[in-house]
This record gives C-alpha cells, sequence and structure tokens, in this order.
C-alpha cells in the first residue's frame, strides 16, 4: 500500500506519452481528460503520501519530475502548434531545468530533497489552468487570449518562485528539508 504514491507518480509519467499522442491526433478532448487526470492524481498521490506516512526518497523526486515533464510537454506542444508564444515556454522551460539541478546540487552538496514552497506551487497551478483553458478554447473559442493572462501571472509566481527558492536554499544556511509536498 505504501508504494500507491509512487506508483501514481509514475502513472503520471505515463500519461505525459498519451497527452502528446492525443494531442498530435488533435484529440483534444482526451488531452483535457489526461491531463486532469495527471492532475488530480498528483493531488491523490501528494495527500496519501502525507497522510498515511508514505513519504519516500524516490517519491520526492518522482512527483516533480511527473509535474515538469506533464506542463513542459503541454506547452511545448502548445507552442509548435502555433497557440503559445515563445517567451512563455522559454520561460517556463529555464525556471524548471532550474529547479531540477538546483534540486539535484542541493541533493548531492547538502543531502536535502527541496520541495515546492507557496509560490511555486502556486504558480504550478496556474499554468495547470493555463494549460485546461487553452485546450477549452478549441471548443470555446469565445475565450480569447484569457489564457495568456493565466500564464503571465504563472510566469510572474514563477519566477518569484524560482528567487525565493535560491534564496532560503540555495544561498541559506539551514540544511533543514522544507515542508513536504
Amino acid at each position: 500500500m505504501r508504494h500507491i504514491p509512487n506508483i501514481l507518480c509514475i502513472f503520471r509519467i505515463i500519461l505525459v506519452g498519451v497527452f502528446i499522442a492525443f494531442f498530435c491526433n488533435e484529440q483534444y478532448l482526451a488531452c483535457i481528460i489526461v491531463y486532469c487526470t495527471a492532475f488530480f492524481t498528483d493531488i491523490l498521490d501528494g495527500y496519501l503520501a502525507r497522510r498515511n506516512n508514505w513519504i519516500s526518497d524516490i517519491g520526492k523526486l518522482l512527483d516533480p519530475l511527473a509535474d515538469k515533464l506533464m506542463l513542459i510537454s503541454a506547452l511545448s506542444c502548445f507552442f509548435f502548434r502555433g497557440w503559445l508564444p515563445w517567451p512563455i515556454l522559454a520561460i517556463a522551460v529555464v525556471k524548471e531545468l532550474l529547479m531540477i539541478f538546483g534540486g539535484i546540487f542541493l541533493l548531492k552538496k547538502r543531502n536535502t530533497v527541496v520541495y515546492a514552497d507557496w509560490f511555486g506551487k502556486t504558480a504550478a497551478g496556474f499554468f495547470n489552468v493555463g494549460v485546461i483553458l487553452t485546450l477549452i478554447k478549441n471548443f470555446v473559442p469565445t475565450l480569447g487570449n484569457f489564457d495568456w493572462i493565466i500564464y503571465s501571472m504563472a510566469i510572474v509566481l514563477a519566477v518569484i518562485a524560482l528567487f525565493h527558492y535560491a534564496k532560503q536554499k540555495m544561498f541559506g544556511h539551514s540544511t533543514k528539508d522544507a515542508e513536504s509536498k
């Protein structure tokens, strides 16, 4: 039972390929279902891990990896379809890569696994809403560019999260692990 959160993370990683396949075949309703399924299994695995004390080191690494892969894959699909300007994709990719490499650095140098803080979780939430809105625009074109407003808010929060992360973890003197996701 204690491996359920990790199994859900692996399932989310598999859903990345499923999302891309549906997107390439212009099956946007299926994309919405897959993306929402990934989002809800993310919430479920975090809830189960915390509630039952099933938190594991592999889960601490798999969970954010699954999130980052799904988000970057969706944004990349949108960019290549011409639905998203390159600066949004570039900022999201750079931020995620910096977070990954910063996390690897801290794991090796301080044996510390870093978790998302409030800014990072909020930015991820805005990105997720942006992805869903972008897909919904195929069915409700009157939404206009509302998704870009959401992405803009996500970018601002992501940049704040990145600086907060760097200040607290990279340059701070504490080696204490942050609160669990």
